[in-house]
């Protein structure tokens, strides 16, 4: 008999022990890490053993992720409090990028909105895009997390870009796509393809939903300028 068919024989005739009570005690089998022979219950306190700690290892693993996200939701807290708090575009992008560097430990952040009716033309983060990163941002079904980024993105963040080894490029959507966030690190292994980007794209929530009030807050009052120009102009 072949050992797969004896194994098979055991667990379909339970009551084989039964019958031989004896053979509990007297097989041996060999030790499983040197030349020893053990009894067969030896040999399943071993077994329980092993289980048991991998068990433990895993156990050890989830309390590591649940503290490791306990800290990234009291991050994110901070930063939906710091958000909320804001009352203009630029509290906004300042706050996120102080968050960004000193909560979260990114060191360079690069941010492009497009479609967005703000008219400071002062911020960089609504200079003009090319055609080419709205398409790149376009085809991310989720964040993108690897070593690699076209070099007009890597433009962003100016001279420090060269020394970043790794990046995270999370498109900025509402019900459309409105920009792109981009995070550097000069650590291969920040921002790595098997990473989970659950966080990402709740910072990608956090973000849109900021930066749609205020453009559209400043749409309103540039509408009311124009409104109270043409206004002015009629009574003279």
């Amino acid at each position: 008999m072949k050992s797969e068919e004896i194994a098979q024989y055991l667990k379909e005739h339970l009551e084989f022990f039964n019958e031989f009570p004896d053979l509990l005690a007297d097989i041996e089998i060999p030790h499983p890490q040197d030349d020893k022979v053990i009894s067969l219950h030896e040999r399943q306190v071993i077994s329980l053993r092993d289980r048991n700690r991998v068990l433990q290892d895993k156990l050890r693993e989830l309390i590591s992720f649940g503290e490791e996200n306990d800290v990234i939701g009291g991050k994110m807290h901070r930063l939906v409090i710091a958000l909320l708090a804001t009352t203009s575009m630029n509290e906004v992008l300042n706050a996120l990028y102080f968050s960004l560097k000193e909560d979260f430990s990114v060191p360079l952040v690069g941010m492009r909105f497009w479609d967005v009716p703000y008219t400071d033309s002062s911020r960089i983060e609504f200079a003009p895009t090319s055609e080419d990163v709205r398409v790149i941002a376009q085809s991310l079904v989720q964040p993108y997390c690897g070593n690699h980024i076209v070099g007009e993105i890597k433009h962003w963040f100016g001279e420090g870009g060269e020394h970043l080894n790794s990046f995270a490029m999370i498109p900025l959507n509402t019900s459309r796509l409105i920009g792109l966030l981009v995070l550097g690190s000069p650590d291969a292994e920040r921002f790595y393809p098997e990473m989970g980007t659950l966080h990402l794209k709740h910072l990608s929530e956090l973000i849109c939903a900021a930066v749609i009030r205020y453009s559209a807050a400043n749409q309103t009052n540039s509408s009311a300028l124009t409104l109270d120009s043409l206004s002015n102009e009629q009574q003279t």
